[in-house]
């Protein structure tokens, strides 16, 4: 089978949708979230990759000035300006001139919520925004409203609140789940936030503290997975350590993989395959692989098909300090594993 390193998987509209974008034409990118309508866990998937995919930005830009109360154009383009702020941010530009990208993103999430305010996206992007230096509720356009002190989550909001101490931009997750309950990327966004701001120990508390009940969507229960390849890197770095594999096989990695596989995964319906995040799958058939449950990574494996994304594979490869390609090396485990298992359980 043949590899193609893409987050997209089989999603033929959207990656057609992409390809349109990288011409500068945003008709089909229109059209597919016209498509895609109030389904908000698709709407939020599809157009974050529509923001990481398009070559060019200012195509938004192009559409929002076309069409100024399109609250899709809106959303797009709050989607890019967010995307614009971390990069700056990332790339060591000044104070001056993040702050001002973040601003200008703030003030497009704005509109984007003035044009469709069920919309979730939105605060997702003002979520993601927090992860800059600057105070979070900065990004809460209701902050001045809301009980201080506005980063303590109550304790008697839902069952997921008892024993969570770090504070944190609680209000705009809240903001998040009453659009769209337990949508992905919003709790993966509060998941990145305690990793930039409080670091790798408040990211793992965070994501085990929400599948300690039953999260509120199943897909969640992959927050430790995301939650151990960060720790994962911040303890082995690239200097290819000597043991990093034992990292894999510990009880508790290999319990938070086969959770992750058995309370979402196998829930499944092989028809939904094209519309499952292509990086969770991978983050998935990873886990399981390196904590040797390969029968479970060879069915994760056979429902991405000639698909995968570049992590974690390509960051455990590098820090092992092995010759090969990191795709060489995925396509070797691949085979094996699938020769190994060829039929599904």
């Amino acid at each position: 089978m043949h590899l193609i390193v893409s987050p997209i998987g089989a999603d033929t509209d959207l990656r057609n949708a992409l390809q349109d974008l990288q011409l500068g034409r945003f008709h089909a990118a229109q059209d597919l979230l016209r498509m895609t309508g109030r389904n908000w866990g698709l709407r939020t998937s599809r157009s974050q990759l529509l923001a990481a995919g398009a070559s060019e930005p200012g195509v938004f830009k192009m559409w929002l000035d076309e069409e100024p109360d399109d609250p899709d154009a809106a959303m797009m383009w709050a989607r890019v300006l967010a995307r614009a702020a971390l990069n700056a941010h990332r790339r060591g530009k000044s104070r001056d001139v993040v702050g001002r990208a973040a601003q200008l993103a703030a003030q497009a999430c704005n509109r984007a919520s003035d044009l469709l305010p069920e919309c979730p996206v939105p605060w997702v992007d003002r979520l993601q925004l927090t992860q800059l230096p600057y105070k979070p509720e900065y990004f809460d356009p209701h902050a001045q409203a809301r009980p201080i002190p506005w980063d303590v989550l109550p304790p008697t909001v839902g069952v997921h609140d008892h024993g969570m101490y770090h504070r944190g931009p609680w209000p705009l997750l809240r903001e998040i789940d009453a659009r769209h309950p337990g949508n992905r990327e919003g709790y993966h966004r509060m998941r990145q936030y305690f990793q930039t701001r409080q670091g790798t120990a408040a990211s793992m508390d965070f994501s085990c503290w929400m599948v300690l009940s039953e999260p509120p969507s199943p897909e969640l229960w992959l927050l430790p997975v995301y939650a151990l390849v960060d720790k994962y890197r911040k303890e082995h770095g690239e200097d290819g350590e000597t043991g990093t594999l034992r990292f894999w096989q510990t009880a508790s990695a290999g319990l938070h993989a086969t959770n992750a596989y058995s309370r979402w995964f196998a829930q499944i319906p092989p028809v939904d395959y094209p519309w499952v995040s292509m990086t969770d799958l991978s983050h998935l058939a990873h886990a399981l692989v390196a904590n040797g449950e390969t029968q479970r990574a060879a069915d994760v494996l056979r429902a991405m098909g000639p698909y995968v994304t570049a992590q974690p594979w390509q960051d455990v490869n590098k820090v092992l300090g092995r010759s090969k390609n990191w795709q060489d090396q995925f396509l070797m485990t691949r085979a094996s594993t699938l020769r190994r298992w060829p039929v599904a359980h």
